[in-house]
Order: structure tokens, then C-alpha cells, then sequence
């Protein structure tokens, strides 16, 4: 069993920058991706940013492309999104997924996902 913890939300300013981060623990994460989602209110669950844990692809939806990046601490099982230029259509809470890896998630989806963190919410104003 795999237990997600999201930390690094709270409210900014628009312009401004967060990290979040996903830590995996229970044991060392063997699965094919970790990925972050977010929904925003009133709207659906939307995909955000996926980190591939064997070869480090990762892989942005274009709402965040060029503002967002992915990157990995292998020793602490973690994913951190780094959040920069905020914009208040940013705002929402944030969900890290993890698989078990017997079978691939589809890709920009949150089909076949096996654990899921608690969120945390990001407020950017305007």
C-alpha cells in the first residue's frame, strides 16, 4: 500500500510561485507515473502534470506548459510541482495519483490510478 501526502498549497498573489510536492510513502514507488490533478469549483477533475518514475518524462497539460515543471527526489520518494507565474485560473485544490504498476494510467487522464493524497488547495488572487 502506497500513501500519497500533498503539502506546499496556500493563497499567492497572481504573478507569483508555489511548490507543491507529493511524498509516496509505505514503501519505495515502483509504479509508472505520479501525476498531479486538480479541480477547480464547479468544474471537473482536470489533469495537470505527469512525472514517468522510470525514465523522468514528463508531460504538461497547455494550460500550465511553459509556467508548471516536474521534478523528483528519489531518496524521498517525492514529486515536486513548481508553480510559477500563478494565475487566479490556477486556483484549486491540488491532487497528487500514483499507480501500482501493473498497468499503465491512460496518459492525460485520471483512468487507472490506484492511490490518491488528501489535496491541498492553492488560492491565487488577482
Amino acid at each position: 500500500q502506497v500513501q500519497l501526502v500533498e503539502s506546499g498549497g496556500g493563497l499567492v498573489q497572481a504573478g507569483g510561485s508555489l511548490r507543491l510536492s507529493c511524498a509516496a510513502s509505505g514503501r519505495a514507488y515502483s509504479g509508472y507515473y505520479m501525476t498531479w490533478f486538480r479541480r477547480a469549483p464547479g468544474k471537473e477533475r482536470e489533469f495537470v502534470a505527469s512525472f514517468r518514475w522510470t525514465t523522468g518524462s514528463t508531460y504538461c497539460a497547455d494550460s500550465v506548459k511553459g509556467r508548471f515543471t516536474l521534478s523528483r527526489d528519489n531518496a524521498k520518494n517525492t514529486v515536486y510541482l513548481q508553480m510559477n507565474s500563478l494565475k487566479p485560473e490556477d486556483t484549486a485544490v491540488y491532487y497528487c495519483a500514483a499507480d501500482k504498476g501493473m498497468r499503465a494510467p491512460v496518459p492525460y487522464s485520471d483512468i487507472g490510478y490506484d492511490y490518491w493524497g488528501q489535496g491541498t488547495q492553492v488560492t491565487v488572487s488577482s
